[in-house]
């Protein structure tokens, strides 16, 4: 009995077996059966097309849907449902930056270069600001001595005088008094021998010459002193004239006042020439030189334009406004600008090699060091001053410029990401498109263009659309590329809300304690209010939600970090106040969005400088299709793409490219979503 039993038991055993592995190939097949057409994200079986040469891929591998392939032409993709194209010829005879595509493959990706070329660039730079006056030109007519305010002549501002007009008439015992003594003396004069001494002769003389000084000193005119000498007899009353043409700007006394010496009566202001003080950015600041031309538009004369040139600017930075003040001298013969008009204005700067600006109208002219507007052909006195005029190289106006222009690029044709700059040279002499990434020493941007130092010969024919799916394709293949520059398998994109693994960001966290990681960590909590309030397509939000991350970074203390930490902080700071305030004073979504790839690479850095933060993850997100298929990168806390370029619209178009940071005890797993 007990041999029967374990020859019973032994049967079932082998029954289970079977039934297993029965339900085991039951799975498998249905695995198998359910695939896509094309293998989905796995190749067809190569043995099924041994004799096959060719290996087809989706014909949005390039950006899209990489991981899709098949050797059946007539496959379309798993994913969008596209057609396939030939695969590129194999990568591996290539170099490490290299990679080849068909001819097909590369108009599908929209792949579209331009020769780099030298030439110089102009900048426009615009700004805003208003009229003021030309204090140069502004003149106060007060009273020179005490007595009482006989007449005004000009009873109200803003009527025009000429230089030598009258203005005011005076009754002054003082002057009454000094006219009297210049008489007497004159009669003592006139009453002399011809056998007197020479000494007295020359004390007399020289008692009417005092006089005559001290009436000068007392205000009146040379002519007006003779007037009194011929006619014999003092006068009761003393016109003051206008010591300048213009407009009078302020009438500060009445009629029948009595004034003391000193005493204001009006001010004059000539017009024919103004000052336009402009407010300069940060970022503007390297283009604008002394000297250049200044094209100036008001909303009164709508596209006339008034010209004008740089005369000053100011040496310190405005720590309210983050500008810089300008000052532009224009003439105005007509009289039609107006102090305090508000105006914008546009400056034009050439750039030449390594990013200098080139000016060349100063060359050899001769400037006043105090009086910066007083320019001249030749060495002299300053008509203003009277300081000896320097040479403008003196005084650092113009210096020794390369006439050899410099190699520019589109800027559509550079990738930037953190400290480096990549662009994608289609090479010259291949039988097939092949594409090289170079990475590229940048210097300042130009308008739409960038100044390349280093890294591009002139004539190479560099990529300006399309370099974002060729970095992806370098990516497929696990070479370097912007988002891997040390090569390996990069995360693979998707055009949709599912992402691909993405190693977490190696951070080395600077020295900070706690309680400031806690306080970056409300500065990304209020950003990811800002970028909520996005996805949700709501500006009234965004705009509010700027305004509150405003605030909160404005409070973050930093009295405990080091000079280092301080500066990094500081310098982020001020980009997030700058974005936040864009966003924060506009209620249209498109201009609110314009400024959030700012915002996410200051708080972006914030998180690399300071990271990880003990309380929140945060995850780097890409959607390729943002700003006319520029792309753009933004930082979200969940794992499902909720992309705030579209909201609504395109709400999972993206993916999630890297993981920054996670808490350190969530149960988070490091390799990724």
């Amino acid at each position: 009995m007990k041999k029967l039993l374990q020859q019973l038991l032994s049967l079932q055993a082998k029954v289970w077996v079977v039934v297993l592995a029965g339900l085991l190939f039951a799975i498998a097949g249905f695995l198998i059966g359910s695939r896509p057409k094309g293998g989905g994200a796995e190749e067809h079986d190569v043995s099924a097309h041994a004799g096959a040469k060719q290996k087809y891929v989706c014909s949005m591998n390039i950006s899209f849907h990489p991981y899709y392939s098949s050797y059946d032409p007539d496959d379309k993709c798993g994913f969008c449902g596209m057609d396939l194209i030939p695969a590129p010829s194999d990568q591996g005879q290539l170099g490490e930056r290299q990679l080849t595509m068909s001819e097909a493959a590369m108009k599908l990706a929209e792949v579209q270069t331009l020769p780099a070329e030298r030439r110089f660039v102009d900048v426009e730079i615009p700004l805003t600001g208003k009229v003021d006056y030309d204090e140069t030109r502004v003149k106060t007519i007060s009273a020179w001595v005490a007595g009482r305010l006989e007449r005004l002549f000009v009873d109200y501002t803003g009527v025009p005088v000429k230089e030598g007009d009258h203005l005011v008439e005076i009754y002054s015992p003082e002057l009454y008094t000094a006219q009297e003594e210049l008489l007497q003396a004159m009669k003592a004069a006139a009453a002399l021998q011809e056998n007197s001494s020479e000494y007295i002769k020359k004390n007399t003389s020289d008692t009417v010459q005092a006089v005559r000084e001290k009436l000068i000193l007392l205000g009146l005119k040379q002519a007006q002193i003779d007037q009194i000498a011929k006619a014999g007899k003092p006068t009761a009353r003393i016109e003051i004239t206008a010591p300048i043409g213009g407009i009078v700007i302020h009438k500060n006394a009445k009629e029948g006042m009595y004034v003391k010496t000193g005493t204001p009566i009006y001010t004059v202001a000539d017009l024919s020439k103004l000052w336009v003080k402009l407010d300069a950015y940060e970022s503007d600041i390297a283009w604008i030189k002394y000297g250049q031309s200044v094209v100036i538009r008001t909303e009164s004369f709508g596209d006339k334009t008034f010209k004008g040139w740089i005369s000053f600017i100011d040496p310190i930075l405005s720590p309210e406004t983050r500008t810089v003040s300008v000052r532009v001298l224009v003439d105005n013969p007509d009289g039609l600008l107006r102090p305090n008009m508000f105006v914008r204005a546009t400056v034009k700067a050439r750039v030449g090699q390594n990013g200098a600006v080139l000016t060349s109208n100063l060359d050899g002219k001769w400037i006043c060091p105090m009086h910066p507007e007083i320019v001249t052909d030749k060495a002299g006195p300053c008509s203003i001053c009277g300081m000896e005029l320097m040479k403008a190289e003196t005084l650092g106006y113009t210096a020794k410029q390369s006439n050899k222009a410099p190699i520019i690029l589109p800027s559509s044709a550079v990738l930037i990401t953190g400290k480096r700059a990549l662009v994608y040279v289609r090479l010259k002499g291949k039988v097939q498109p092949t594409f090289e990434g170079r990475e590229v020493t940048l210097g300042p941007r130009a308008g739409n263009f960038y100044i390349i130092q280093s890294g591009i010969h002139e004539g190479e024919d560099v990529v300006v659309n399309g370099n974002f799916k060729l970095d992806s394709a370098l990516q497929l293949v696990a070479k370097p590329s912007m988002m891997s520059p040390g090569g390996g398998v990069a995360p693979p994109a998707h055009h949709g809300g599912h992402s691909m693994p993405a190693a977490i960001k190696e951070v080395k966290a600077n020295k900070v304690d706690e309680s400031f990681r806690h306080a970056i960590s409300d500065v990304l909590r209020g950003y990811y209010g800002v970028q909520k309030a996005l996805v949700g397509d709501n500006a009234a939000t965004s705009a509010s939600a700027a305004k509150e991350l405003a605030k909160v970074t404005a409070t973050v203390k930093v009295d405990g970090l080091s000079a280092v930490n301080k500066k990094a902080w500081q310098e982020q700071a001020a980009l997030i106040k700058n974005s936040t305030e864009v966003m924060s004073s506009t209620q249209k979504l498109q201009e609110q969005r314009q400024s959030l790839p700012l915002l996410t690479a200051a708080v972006e850095a914030l998180v690399n400088d300071f990271g990880p933060l003990p309380d929140l993850t945060v995850r780097k997100a890409f959607c390729p299709m943002a700003f006319d298929n520029k792309g753009a990168f933004w930082l979200q806390e969940g794992e499902t793409i909720e992309n705030p370029y579209f909201g609504a619209a395109m709400l999972n178009c993206g993916v999630i490219k890297s993981l920054l940071s996670e808490p350190k005890n969530d149960g988070a797993s490091h390799d990724g979503h």
